[in-house]
Formats: structure tokens, sequence, C-alpha cells
């Protein structure tokens, strides 16, 4: 008896139906898995015989054939335990194949039969729904995960003889109730009231923050870079429900989903260790899954120590800034995905961190200093939008016991001013002034008399680039959408204007 049951496979980020055909072989007792199978999918024989006899279920003593379909599609992971072992059960007349109608399976087995945790499910479920399946048998601890998609019946599995009673009618085991998705106060572990002093770097977080905008912070070591980029997503705002959705099926892709978050609703934060390969930060390996700067999507990519980074890891930034996607090519085919992250950068102004410093002095020489600050290359830097320096603490401000702006007030502005950008670009896509194109800055971006003149004089003392000189106007736009200000005023762009690199850098 042929039997049929269907479970799915994870490629880039998009579920893929899997028909997994179980029928009789010949010759001597063995499990055959044909249809592009990994190594872990050929383990599965093992897990699925041992399973089915400490079940107390009858293991057949004939060749099987199971056939993963499509065949072009390869199938990797332990997924598949689960639909394989109820398919050999359906061929030997144990269950019924009725009972799996509409029904997808997913699920990696123990020897023992119990049913464990596999990654990506989020994504499968979403494809079991889109593709018709009205029920869906996944390990008990990722059904929090599935039930998140509307409109399915997600049946948690502890076990094969628990899934083999619900089938057989004598221990119907009670679907997941649908996960109701609420709205949930962001977990501050930086609070800007605990920083002291650094308001101008404060500011231009805010400001940052506000417009999606790319930021560099440079400063001896001590004064607070990393700090303040840790206390970032705390101002940033409330991720809607798609937003959420999307940044969750990323960790569930990635198997980096914790079991009690089904739904991840604070924006990412990620900060590789400068030694990171470039597959760790842009995504790779055989089959591709995502990388660093794809696990910071809608939230945060914070790369501290920035010239200690390998140039060819830190030039490979420069595409998925600016297009929000990366992609990745193999010899089957390319996979692509999301890559919209603000970027957060943090250096010393030289090798020993104190070039320019007031107190302590600097040990280097000029041409070191040079060097050094040359190693992050023009067009990388030119993708930066707010430079800002991050001076020493001294100690009356250090000691001094009244505490600051707290985040929440600041959020309250940053979500004020990313509600104007929303209307404002509500018919273009665009979420932020930071995505603005040179149609949006000049339909959006107008300046008065005294505006381009002082543009103009920037334009010849700092001999800007075209896209240095669309990068204030942006940046002079959310500036303005702070303050509630319809039109860009010369305030507005002499606080763009100040955020210029000052240092070696420009």
């Amino acid at each position: 008896m042929l039997a049929r049951v269907y479970s799915c496979a994870v490629v880039g980020l998009e579920g893929v139906i899997v028909e997994v055909e179980v029928d009789f072989g010949q010759g001597m007792p063995k499990i055959t898995v044909v249809g592009l199978p990994d190594a872990a999918v050929q383990e599965s024989k093992e897990r699925v015989y041992s399973a089915i006899k400490n079940a107390g279920l009858m293991y057949p003593r004939r060749a099987l054939t199971v056939n993963l379909a499509p065949a072009s599609v390869r199938k990797e992971g332990p997924a598949y335990d689960l639909p394989i072992a109820l398919g050999v059960l359906v061929t030997t007349e144990q269950l019924a194949p009725e009972k799996l109608d509409k029904t997808l399976v997913l699920g990696e087995l123990s020897l023992d039969g119990t049913v464990r945790h596999v990654r990506g499910v989020l994504p499968m479920a979403a494809t079991a729904r889109r593709e018709g399946f009205t029920r869906l048998f996944c390990p008990e601890v990722d059904a929090a995960e599935a039930a998140l998609i509307p409109g399915l019946e997600v049946i948690p599995v502890r076990s094969l003889i628990d899934l083999t009673a619900h089938l057989s009618g004598y221990a119907p085991i009670a679907p997941h109730p649908p996960v109701e998705v609420d709205d949930v106060e962001i977990a501050v572990q930086t609070d800007f009231r605990d920083i002291k002093g650094q308001e101008h770097v404060k500011r231009a977080l805010e400001v940052a923050a506000a417009g999606g905008h790319n930021l560099m912070m440079s400063g001896p070591p001590g004064a607070g870079k990393t700090l303040m980029a840790r206390a970032l997503p705390a101002i940033l705002p409330r991720m809607s429900i798609e937003e959420a959705l999307d940044v969750t099926r990323i960790y569930s892709v990635a198997d980096q989903l914790p079991p009690e978050v089904p739904l991840i609703r604070t924006r990412p934060f990620r900060a590789p260790h400068h030694t990171i390969s470039h597959a760790g930060l842009v995504g790779g390996g055989n089959q591709p899954h995502p990388g660093e700067i794809s696990l910071a999507h809608r939230g945060v990519l914070f790369l501290d120590e920035l010239p200690e980074f390998g140039q060819r890891v830190l030039e490979v930034l420069r595409q998925p800034i600016e297009d929000k996607i990366v992609t990745i090519s193999r010899a089957q085919g390319s996979l692509t995905f999301p890559a919209n992250f603000q970027l957060i950068a943090a250096m010393n102004p030289c090798p020993c961190g104190y070039y320019g410093d007031p107190v302590k002095p600097c040990t280097c020489s000029n041409s070191t200093v040079t060097k050094y600050q040359k190693r992050i290359s023009g067009p990388l830097l030119d993708r930066i939008d707010i430079f800002v320096e991050v001076p020493r603490v001294d100690y009356d401000k250090l000691s001094d016991q009244r505490l600051g702006e707290p985040s929440q007030v600041v959020r309250s502005r940053v979500e004020n001013a990313r509600a104007i950008q929303r209307q404002r670009f509500s018919e273009n896509g665009i979420s932020a002034n930071a995505e603005m194109r040179p149609a949006d800055i000049r339909r959006h971006c107008g300046l008065d008399d005294t505006g381009m003149n002082l543009m103009r004089a920037a334009m010849n003392q700092y001999q800007l680039s075209a896209r240095a000189y669309h990068r204030i106007l942006k940046l002079a736009r959310t500036i303005a959408d702070l303050g509630g200000v319809e039109h860009i005023t010369p305030q507005h762009l002499a606080e763009a204007l100040q955020y210029r690199p000052r240092t070696v850098l420009q």
C-alpha cells in the first residue's frame, strides 16, 4: 500500500510543500530514502525504526522506499522523521490514510518516540495555510509559534504514541489555541536617563531613530559609545504586527527563536564581534541561512570597533544598506534575505584611542592615525548619515545624581515623527526619511532662500558630493519632523550640518 504524507521544506525564508511517499520495495528489510536528502534526513531511518518499535507499534520486516518530492529541492534537517514514521504506519495499515487528509506533518523523533523541536515552523505553517491545508501536526514546543497563523488547526504532538492514539480516536489531542498578539511594553535594558552627560550624542541618536539614519560614534575608550548604542532600541518605535511576524520568521528559520517567545515584539539588536566572517555577517553556507544583517532586520546592527573588521566584510555592507536586501548566489540558484537594518557604528579615533583627547595624550603618529581611520572606505562612510564625537565625561557630570530624560519620553517623540513620515510616504512604500529617493527629496525637502544660501555655502566649504547633499536634506527633514514643523528652516539645516565628520574620515 502506497502512503502519502505531506511535510514542508524551507528554502531561504519560504516554505515548499514536500510529499513524503512510502511504499514497499524489494529485498532485505531496510529503508531507502530518495529525493535529494542530506545527512540528517538519511539518518532518519534509524530514528524512525527505533521510535516505532519503542512506541509499541509494528515495524515491517520488509524493504521500504521513501521518496521526498519534489526531488529538485534539497531536503535538510530532521523535520521529516514524523511524516516518514506516519507513512510507514499507513503503509502497514496501522493508520487509516484518510486521517491525514489536508494535514501537514513536522517533527524530529527521538529513539523513544518523543517529538522534538524543528526550526522554521512559522514559515512552514504559513505555507500550509496558503496551500490549503487545514491542520498541522508539529512538536509541542513549537505549537505556539505555528498558532500565530490564523485559520490553521495546530495539534501539539508530544510523542509518536500520543499522535497515533489521537489519529485512532482513543485519546484526542486538543488543538493549540490561537496565539493572541498583544501589544507589549518594550523591555528597557539601558535607559537614556541613566546616561550621564553626552547630551549631544543622545540628541543624535534621537534624530537617527526618528528617521532611520545610520550613525557613527567616535571617541576614546570608556566614553560610553557601546552603552548609548545599546540604549537605542528603547527609543525606536514599536514594531507593527507585520514587522514582528517578518522578524520572527527570520529567527525561526535561523533557529534562534526562544521557545518561550513565539513572536518577537522588540526590535532586534545585533552586535557581532569584529572577528566575524563574511558568511557570518551576510549569510551563507551550502544551504544559505540568514546572517547577522538579516537577523538585524527591522532593528539595529551595531558594529563596535569598526576599523577592526575585515575590509572585505565591511565592503559587503554597501549593497544591503542601499537595497535593504542581501542576495546569496550558489550553484543551485540565488536566495534573497531581507536586510532593512539601521547601522550604528563605533570606533576609536586611533589605535591607542586618545587622538584629540584633552586629558590623555595620544601616542600614535599622524601617519598611524590616518592609516587607521582610512581602513573604512569612502563609499561605506558615504552611506552613514550622522557622525558624532563622543568625548570623555568629566567628574561633575558622572557624580551628578540627577537623572536625565527617560527613554519612554524620547520614544514618544520618535514615534510622532515616524507617524508623520508614514503619512507622508503612504503611497510609495517608504517607511522613514532615510529611505527617500531623489524625487522624494525634491518633493518634501524644499528650502527657502535663506536655506538655499546656507546649503550653497556648505557645498563650497565642505566640497559635498551629491549623496552628501541629499543626506543633509534628509537629516534636516527628520529634525523638522521631530519638531513638528512642516517646512525645513535654516536652524534644521544648521543642526544637520553639525553631523558632518570632523576628523581624518572626511
